[in-house]
């Protein structure tokens, strides 16, 4: 049938069994993004004969979405369609934790709640906790049950409850929701296991090694020390399986619409949960095809797009977000690019900032900070990018090698040499990291490591360096909250909370090294988190002071316009927000004097909104590491 008949069908399918109430509304929702919707998936599934009632047996199920989902999320949709920029506030704060190493469990969080209001938190990104494998399971990222949360973290009804106190405290919550894999013990691996062909299809299943070796002559290898190569060996099938990640993490195949469907009903469950913003995780890797790294394909986007259209059919309040670790020249297609501009994902991580920023710290120069910020895309309206300091994951230097080949001469051994500052056992400086998945010191690795480590915290022996240290730390989160994105805190490092050298955690870091910047939560620190003269005290007030500059500073938003301005101190990196407001960042540990008169009108003076003070704009101090956020202002 043409597209308008099965459109037809697939509405008549949608309103068939909700309430008459609700149809009305979900009709206007389906007339605006069913089109779209229909068009990708014909793109990647409509050659096969069952397509036509295969789409409208997928409206049927949302159906069944759409009518239970509870009334205080269909109220947030409608509250979410009436300001549809909320996201880009200048109030948006993020915060990311493990719920065991931060409370315990989810009945702990409930009381972590008055905390993360204190810090003026918006989004809290929980990191897995729904029912992972037993044993090795990637810290949670190898999913056994979409439908159930990890017995030790608590139950659904726990996760209700949470959802319902987050959202009463005006904080959004964010999962993970695991794209491109499962574990082997899933269900849907199970019963390939067992031989059903159905379930096989769930997967990349190989006879011999012919098509395997083909593909792994271009794509690469993501833990090349834990889990080599991107193919094991089913001794129960007599298959390979394509595993990209850990042997134990079985990729999907989106080839195959079931699998589509599958997760697209994984995602709307867990969004009637309560649950606002998925962190999809592993995005670049959805599409496998032959001769290419099997990253970024068209077809990944086709599938995002997709999700992105039944999540504002059935749950318009949801927001997702992309987990994309790659240059920041191929992130824009996750926002739609220029073929569905704001069509595809609301949020994707700025890793090239975030490694940009410690690049900088480790070259005492603000080159290539200034090229990443010059590069950054202007997003469509109601996207954002979300910017940081450290997560769960290893700093990824990779991700630079664009910027570093357009911000001057030495390639791949300047990355070496920047990752090689900040391990703690090749290196003679102040950061305390420790390299991750390094086959050899000649080839690029990562660093883990929590912030406080990598600031010098762990080796800092006197007050002074000590102070470096918090300077340090203050500098990269200052450009994370100054730079117009969604900034986000990992837990802890608000509070300089160090490295996991616990021996209760050696053997986990012994097979996965970012255990490191895993740490429990320092309830010591945080009783002396407003003790006068402690150091964890003197970094959290710092914090606090950015926290609450940015959000009263409207210019600070991130849908407001920044600029890179062009100064002839190579060490500092100045961007101006809006017409009236200048943030400027010391990468080195030397002073240094500004002269912004070139830039803005001389006759203006300029207060540093985080101090109080005021200066000249002709002549701006800044100390070592130091950061200042200028309003000018008339005399």
């Amino acid at each position: 049938m043409n597209s308008s008949e099965l459109l037809a069908q697939a509405r008549a399918a949608l309103m068939a069994s909700l309430h008459v109430e609700l149809r009305p509304l979900i009709e206007e929702r389906f007339a605006r993004h069913a089109p779209s919707l229909l068009q990708r998936l014909h793109a990647l599934y409509g050659s096969r004969a069952e397509f036509d009632s295969w789409f409208v047996q997928l409206m049927s199920t949302v159906a069944v979405f759409v009518a239970m989902r509870p009334a205080a999320l269909r109220q947030l949709d409608l509250q979410r369609a009436a300001h549809p920029n909320w996201l880009t506030d200048q109030h948006m704060l993020g915060y990311s934790a493990y719920v065991d190493r931060f409370a315990g469990n989810l009945p702990g969080l409930e009381k972590r709640i008055d905390y993360l209001r204190e810090l003026g938190v918006t989004y809290l990104h929980l990191l897995p906790f729904l029912k992972a494998r037993d044993g090795d399971n990637d810290g949670g990222f190898a999913v056994a049950d979409f439908d159930a949360i990890a017995p030790q973290l608590g139950s659904m009804a726990d996760l209700h409850r949470l959802t319902d106190s987050l959202r009463q405290s005006g904080i959004s919550l964010c999962a993970d929701l695991i794209l491109n894999h499962v574990a082997d013990t899933h269900a849907w691996a199970q019963a390939a296991q067992r031989g059903e062909q159905a379930f096989q299809d769930y997967f990349h299943l190989f006879v011999d090694r012919t098509l395997p070796d083909q593909y792994e002559t271009h794509v690469r290898e993501i833990f090349p020390q834990a889990a080599p190569g991107n193919f094991t060996w089913s001794a129960t099938m007599q298959r390979w399986v394509w595993t990209t990640f850990y042997s134990y993490q079985w990729d999907l195949n989106y080839a195959n619409p079931a699998v589509f469907g599958s997760m697209a009903s994984a995602l709307l469950r867990l969004a009637n949960h309560g649950i606002e913003i998925f962190r999809l995780d592993s995005t670049a890797f959805l599409w496998k095809r032959p001769g290419t790294d099997c990253m970024n394909q068209p077809e990944t986007h086709a599938i995002l797009q997709a999700l992105r259209a039944l999540v504002e059919i059935a749950a318009p309040a949801v927001l997702l977000k992309a987990e994309a670790i790659v240059p920041t020249g191929e992130l824009p297609a996750y926002f739609g690019g220029d073929q569905a501009p704001g069509r595809e994902c609301h949020i994707a991580y700025h890793s090239s900032l975030m490694a940009a920023g410690w690049a900088g710290i480790a070259e005492q120069s603000a080159a290539l900070p200034r090229a990443v910020a010059e590069s950054t895309p202007v997003l469509p309206s109601g996207c954002s990018w979300l910017t940081y300091v450290r997560c769960h994951d290893d700093i990824g230097w990779q991700v630079l090698r664009p910027d570093v080949a357009t911000s001057g001469a030495g390639g791949e051994e300047r990355l070496l040499r920047i990752a090689g500052f900040f391990d703690g056992a090749r290196g003679n400086g102040f950061a305390a990291g420790a390299s991750f998945q390094a086959e050899n010191g000649q080839r690029l690795h990562g660093t883990n490591g929590m912030a406080a480590a990598l600031t010098g915290y762990a080796r800092a022996g006197t007050p002074t360096e000590q102070q470096a240290a918090e300077d340090r730390l203050i500098l990269l989160y200052a450009l994370a909250m100054g730079f117009g994105a969604l900034p986000m805190i990992y837990m802890g490092d608000e509070l300089a909370l160090g490295n996991d050298e616990s021996t209760e955690t050696l053997a986990a870091r012994s097979l996965d090294g970012r255990w490191l910047q895993r740490p429990p939560f320092d309830d010591r620190r945080f009783a002396r988190r407003q003790t006068q003269g402690d150091p964890s005290a003197s970094l959290f007030a710092r914090m606090r002071r950015l926290i609450d500059v940015r959000q009263a500073t409207p210019q600070f938003a991130a849908d407001q316009p920044r600029t890179v301005l062009s100064l002839v101190h190579p060490t500092i990196l100045a961007l101006a927000r809006g017409k009236r407001h200048c943030l400027l960042f010391n990468f080195s540990a030397l002073q240094s004097t500004v002269d912004l008169t070139e830039f803005f009108d001389a006759s203006l003076h300029c207060l540093n909104m985080i101090d109080g003070t005021s200066c000249d704009a002709s002549a701006v101090q800044l100390a070592p590491y130091g950061t200042t956020w200028l309003a000018m202002q008339e005399d």
